[in-house]
């Protein structure tokens, strides 16, 4: 057995070390220096060469200025037509849905908008802000939020009949995460209650989109996270969640965006509202989804935004239970979470630390897992030695004429066989 499990161990670093041997990694392309760049609607029209996932989103002809915030990992575009987001792309992360070669992936589906933002008055009036005219400050080309530097701020204006509508997003380079502060002046001092349109689902990046879309939920974390599947909410039907949360997302496979408190551990929203969307078949791939926050009588109101990968590395740096954000398990949750928290823990330090590839890093822990398990494997080997000693022992004291007792024909071992026929002794 010892043999085997070196010759085990041998075979696996020959099938490490020989491929790396041949094929040796190519470094990484260093992205062009003016991959940061930024420019709005206008500009992106007289620069064809600039890549981008698709066109900028305009479905009607109000659509507004487009202004562009980019970073290192991502690049959102802004309406000035109602202050909502056109755009989502993650610059880090390739799209395979059909169309989009070598593109990156886009969050917001064609046509869509993320952040919609209505104020409901205590007379019960609603108020759309979806059509409201915003003026940029920066009023520039666009906003590029460098590597390195602080948060960088792109700040919306609007006026309409005595009332005074702002919205300020705050950016950093190096997370999917920005923060959303408004203030609504003129409309009262009794304050308000903010329904934020969050999403209405997300674009598939996926080759294979109906396996996409039977991952599609509406997420939102109380004390712990509760997912209701886009599946499960029939096109009309509205799907009420009681609150209060401190967050609610809108899932794909691999994808997420959500509407987060500012402060870890502090529900925000009221609640949230879910309107199941019309189905072209089987798949859900439409599901509107409200958040719901209450204004005080001063006006203003702050939460923040996540837009990127469902990955566990991301998320869990944010805190507010995101790691949490695609709850597995059902009644055995509390037993499997933990123990496949530590496991993807040890792969994901495996897979910075020793720079390899997931594919070694799962042969490598496979390798370690069975040389930590070998104490016990020997301990089941030896006990089972030990029964086949004691079974033949108690054989041996069979006499001839009782060979074929249940004893004997019980017994597996070599020694304990007995032909079919047994001679016939005569007393």
């Amino acid at each position: 057995m010892e043999r085997r499990l070196v010759l085990a161990i041998v075979l696996a670093l020959l099938v490490w070390f020989v491929p790396l041997m041949i094929w040796p990694p190519k470094p990484a392309p260093r992205p062009p220096a003016d991959s940061a760049a930024v420019r709005d609607s206008a500009a992106q029209a007289s620069s064809p060469e600039r890549p981008t996932a698709q066109a900028p989103i305009r479905p009607s002809a109000d659509t507004g200025r487009i202004v562009w915030v980019t970073s290192p990992l991502y690049r959102l575009g802004f309406s000035t037509h109602g202050g909502t987001l056109r755009s989502a792309e993650l610059l880090q992360y390739q799209s395979f849905a059909p169309g989009d070669a070598a593109q990156p992936v886009n969050l917001v589906p064609p046509g869509g908008a993320f952040l919609r933002h209505r104020l409901v008055l205590p007379g019960g009036d609603t108020i759309s802000l979806d059509d409201w005219d915003f003026r940029p400050t920066p009023d520039a080309a666009g906003v590029v939020v460098y590597a390195g530097q602080g948060p960088k701020p792109l700040r919306l204006d609007a006026e309409r009949r005595g009332a005074h509508v702002t919205l300020e997003y705050r950016f950093v380079p190096d997370e999917y995460r920005f923060d959303v502060s408004g203030s609504v002046t003129g409309l009262g001092n009794s304050g308000a209650v903010l329904l934020i349109d969050l999403s209405e689902g997300l674009r598939s990046a996926e080759k294979d989109s109906l396996d996409d879309f039977r991952h599609y939920a509406v997420v939102t974390k109380a004390s712990k996270a509760e997912r209701t599947d886009f599946s499960r909410i029939k096109p009309g039907q509205r799907a009420l969640f009681d609150g209060p949360f401190e967050w609610v997302g809108v899932k794909s496979k691999y994808f997420f965006t959500a509407a987060l408190a500012l402060e870890e551990g502090q529900p925000t929203f009221g609640g949230a509202i879910a309107v199941g969307g019309p189905r072209t078949g089987k798949a859900a791939t439409r599901t509107q989804v409200t958040v719901t926050m209450p204004v005080p009588p001063a006006g203003t109101f702050r939460y923040q935004v996540f837009a990127g990968p469902l990955d566990y590395h991301h998320l869990s740096k944010l805190g507010h239970g995101l790691d949490d954000a695609n709850p597995y398990g059902g009644i055995f949750r509390p037993i499997i979470q933990p123990v496949s928290v530590f496991v993807l823990n040890v792969l994901l330090w495996m897979h910075e630390r020793l720079n390899l590839a997931y594919g070694w890093v799962l042969i490598l822990f496979g390798i370690v897992v069975r040389l930590l398990l070998w104490p016990l494997n020997q301990k089941a080997m030896e006990s089972g030695i030990r029964m086949q000693a004691v079974c033949c022992s108690r054989s041996s004291s069979c006499s001839p004429i009782r060979s074929r007792s249940a004893a004997c024909r019980s017994c597996g071992c070599p020694t304990c066989r007995v032909p079919t026929r047994s001679r016939s002794f005569r007393s």
